[in-house]
């Protein structure tokens, strides 16, 4: 289907450096084919008017639990580990298959509605999210949680093999990769991430994992195994493939050494790392060491929300707050990291990332007559000081049109609210005070 962006405001990359000029975008089938040089034979099949319109490339959440989306506002204002194991573990104990396909259908309704084309997400219940994935025409990097004790742990071991089997039942859709999901130095034994890591070279793929969220994490690190959770993690080979190591809040000088040495890519969560209490992962300084920095979310349970607009702002403030300078991180290098940085962390910058010529066609389309965004005097700085997510009018994944008017075009969402609700009511979680 040929889709035209006409006379259209657009992020477009130059050089490592974003500019905004109306352009007239060109789509055919799933990518971009043309900017500004109408392709030889191309066929309009719909033309969108660009009029007080903004065409950003689609966001990147690079880490998140989208299953957890109907987890929502259940488990607040607790410490770490009370929230982890004392609310959010029972609750992921009694959920269903079913209950992980709603709950990540719902993720899919906000992370669209808020201008995010493609996520990282960490899941449970195999074949759950990734068929919601399918269904919805979302993008998706997926990671099979992982804990286990070593390679003979038959849990561990199963685990894996389920993420073989999530592998084999998305080899028909080219919108999910996949990586290796170790879930964390607290629940996966230093032989359990060897492990990991040897299945994940032998299949080529990357891994996501959590690491160096908590205090208590780098306390139970340190006197297990006498060293960082990041040191621990690349003396078992973690980091022998592409990996994404979520959260990086406790970490010293020495740890942003070894994350920079072997090119990790570090997703920063400050919504859910401030609201757990976990503080503020010193981002300036990792980006100074050279490290990809990039955006996520984490999991609606943790920060309530799955928007990215909000994850910018607060990007964009708090490190000015925490190192006493309004220099430190700018507005433009926050929506590097929510856009190419995490493209870059998933494999995919070839892919997505920056609307470019060639690339696919995943971008989010910015109605400019809002107040949040007016006057338009500069809007690189709106999209992360003033701008909220309601503003995404239209979203194109992969070529194809799933929201316009802001309306959910490739999913039911009367019903999805519906089906969470049930779930809600059936779990007790709306009768219970947290």
């Amino acid at each position: 289907m040929g889709i035209v962006l006409k006379n259209i405001l657009a992020i477009l990359p130059e050089g490592e450096k974003d500019v905004i000029k109306e352009s007239t975008i060109y789509i055919d089938g799933e990518r971009i084919v043309g900017i500004n040089e109408k392709p030889e034979g191309f066929s309009e099949d719909k033309v969108i008017d660009g009029n007080n319109k903004l065409a950003i490339p689609g966001l990147i959440n690079c880490h998140t639990h989208s299953y957890m989306a109907f987890m929502r506002n259940v488990a607040d204002d607790l410490s770490f580990m009370d929230w982890l194991f004392g609310t959010i573990d029972p609750i992921e104990q009694k959920m269903s298959d079913e209950d992980t396909y709603w709950g990540a259908c719902l993720a899919i309704i906000e992370m669209m509605k808020s201008g995010t084309t493609c996520f990282n997400d960490m899941m449970m219940n195999i074949c759950q999210t990734t068929k919601a994935v399918k269904e919805s025409g979302m993008r998706a990097v997926m990671s099979r949680g992982l804990v286990g004790a070593d390679e003979n742990d038959e849990g561990g071991v199963r685990r894996v093999n389920e993420t073989y089997q999530e592998m084999e039942f998305c080899k028909d859709c080219d919108r999910i990769t996949f990586m290796m999901g170790p879930h964390a130095p607290y629940t996966c034994s230093d032989k359990y991430f060897r492990y990991v890591s040897n299945e994940a070279k032998k299949s080529n793929i990357g891994i996501h994992v959590h690491l160096s969220e908590s205090v208590s994490e780098i306390e139970g690190v340190k006197e297990k195994y006498g060293c960082s959770p990041i040191k621990m993690a690349y003396d078992n080979g973690l980091f022998d493939v592409k990996a994404i190591a979520a959260h990086c809040v406790q970490i010293d000088e020495a740890d942003m050494d070894i994350l920079a040495k072997n090119n990790v890519s570090v997703v920063s969560n400050p919504a859910s790392n401030m609201k757990l209490g976990n503080g503020f992962a010193p981002v300036p300084e990792m980006v100074k060491k050279g490290i990809n920095v990039c955006l996520g979310t984490d999991g609606a349970a943790s920060n309530n929300s799955l928007n990215m607009f909000h994850e910018m702002s607060l990007m964009a403030l708090i490190h000015k707050g925490t190192h006493k300078t309004p220099e430190c991180i700018g507005a433009k290098e926050v929506f590097r990291m929510a856009t190419i940085n995490g493209a870059k962390a998933l494999g995919l910058e070839n892919e997505i990332g920056t609307i470019e010529t060639g690339k696919k066609a995943d971008i989010a389309i910015l109605d400019l007559n809002n107040p949040s965004l007016m006057p338009k005097n500069n809007l690189m700085a709106g999209l992360s000081y003033s701008a909220n997510g309601s503003e995404v009018d239209t979203v194109i994944i992969n070529g194809k049109v799933t929201m316009e008017n802001r309306r959910i075009l490739t999913m039911d969402e009367e019903l999805v609210y519906k089906k969470v609700n049930e779930i809600i009511s059936r779990m007790e979680l709306d009768k219970k005070e947290y």
